[in-house]
């Protein structure tokens, strides 16, 4: 049996301590493999977030690669932007753009990870013929929008079908909502390498954290 793939930390800006944004960055960045911009239209999603400046001070206090997560509509007129700002991966909503494989192709020329969105009520059926153009794959397991909402179980069955497709397609799967140790230790062996976690982070010491859930890595079926 293969051993799972090491785990990759992507903290949440957005649940980050932005009176002392600058120090945040430069506690986390001891640890985190990604930096995860969520960007918020107030059209795709119900609320707006994280904006150029925001992006300035992170990649003034960390050499850490960002990975941003485009909540908006008519993403193909902004990932030339948000590439400009730093971004490493740039993940969009197949709902959010008429032109999907177009945009994925966009954001490879660009020179960064193409990745998808999978909200909880999207399924892999809708974007199984673009997976060969993705690097990076999101798997939503609370509906965007909102920190600190509850984890979706349903999505358990997608998020396995997706650790399959990832060995066949080469891509990195990212999980994100509501994820703490325990949720890694149960996703890790269905095949998601990357979690993105918020809320849960800096409910104590984040850079503790992050070391404590690597330690575990890999987990046995013992483990769960």
């Amino acid at each position: 049996m293969t051993p799972p793939k090491p785990i990759k930390i992507h903290p949440s800006v957005l649940c980050a301590d932005h009176g002392n944004l600058s120090q945040a960055i430069r506690h986390l960045s001891q640890e985190a493999d990604y930096f995860h911009m969520d960007v918020m239209d107030g059209s795709f999603v119900p609320n707006f977030a994280i904006g150029a400046e925001i992006f300035k001070i992170v990649r003034q206090n960390s050499a850490v690669p960002l990975d941003v997560h485009l909540m908006i509509r008519e993403p193909s007129r902004h990932v030339a932007f948000f590439r400009e700002l730093g971004a490493e991966i740039i993940t969009i909503h197949p709902e959010a753009d008429t032109q999907l494989a177009a945009t994925l192709a966009q954001i490879r020329k660009l020179g960064a990870t193409a990745g998808i969105a999978l909200n909880p009520g999207t399924s892999v059926e809708t974007v199984k013929e673009v997976l060969p153009l993705c690097g990076h794959v999101l798997a939503m397991t609370v509906n965007p929008g909102f920190a600190g909402q509850d984890f979706l179980e349903f999505t358990v069955e997608k998020i396995k079908e997706l650790g399959k497709l990832s060995e066949k397609h080469g891509f990195a799967l990212c999980v994100d909502g509501n994820i703490n140790a325990e949720r890694v230790r149960q996703l890790h062996p269905l095949g998601v390498t990357n979690f993105v976690i918020g809320t849960a982070l800096f409910k104590d010491e984040p850079v503790e954290m992050m070391r404590a859930i690597k330690g575990h890595c890999p987990f046995s079926p013992t483990d769960l």
